[in-house]
């Protein structure tokens, strides 16, 4: 309807406004009570899983501490057991072996003094390899356990007699265990 065309403030227009652009319109408005529960349902799925990743590396990233420390507790024992005499009887530097001939000079042959290898007996001086046969200790949650046996068969010696197998078993704080082994050969 146009009131005096030639006034320029006096315009005014109907429009007819269709279904189809007020749709259009509400479209553009924002999102749907649908579309914002998929959305929160498939954010909090992604979060579920990054967060149980996360946790899972977590606990992982502990183990290692936990298994270094029970490494450093069973080489440390091992050496401790190690660098001790073979036998009660053998002599200072084990040399000569216990049970071997001293080849002297002639006429002197004599058998070296320690010529009874007493075996694996343990005794509170912690002298000698033996002694910490059947040893078990804790260290902060860790137990240590030593066994000590004649087993010179396995590396190729004429008797068990003649070697002996240390083996040092940590059990960590979640009930892993960590078994190292060496031997003191009766040199």
């Amino acid at each position: 309807m146009l009131t005096n065309p030639h006034s320029a403030c006096s315009f005014i227009t109907h429009t007819q406004v269709s279904s189809s652009d007020r749709l259009n319109d509400q479209s553009e408005q924002g999102f749907t009570l649908i579309e914002l529960i998929v959305f929160i349902v498939v954010i909090s799925l992604a979060l579920t899983g990054l967060f149980s990743v996360f946790n899972q590396s977590m606990l992982n990233s502990i183990d290692p501490i936990i298994r270094v420390r029970a490494l450093e507790l069973a080489q440390s024992k091992l050496d401790e057991v190690l660098v001790r005499k073979f036998a009660e009887n053998t002599p200072a530097g084990g040399v000569p072996a216990c049970g071997s001939f001293d080849f002297r000079p002639p006429p002197l042959f004599v058998q070296a003094p320690c010529t009874a290898i007493q075996g694996v007996v343990a005794d509170p001086a912690r002298d000698d390899v033996g002694d910490y046969n059947g040893e078990n200790t804790a260290d902060g949650g860790y137990a240590i356990a030593v066994v000590v046996s004649e087993q010179g068969t396995e590396l190729g010696l004429a008797s068990d007699g003649l070697a002996r197998r240390v083996t040092v078993t940590v059990t960590m704080p979640d009930a892993e265990t960590l078994t190292l082994s060496g031997y003191k050969v009766n040199f």
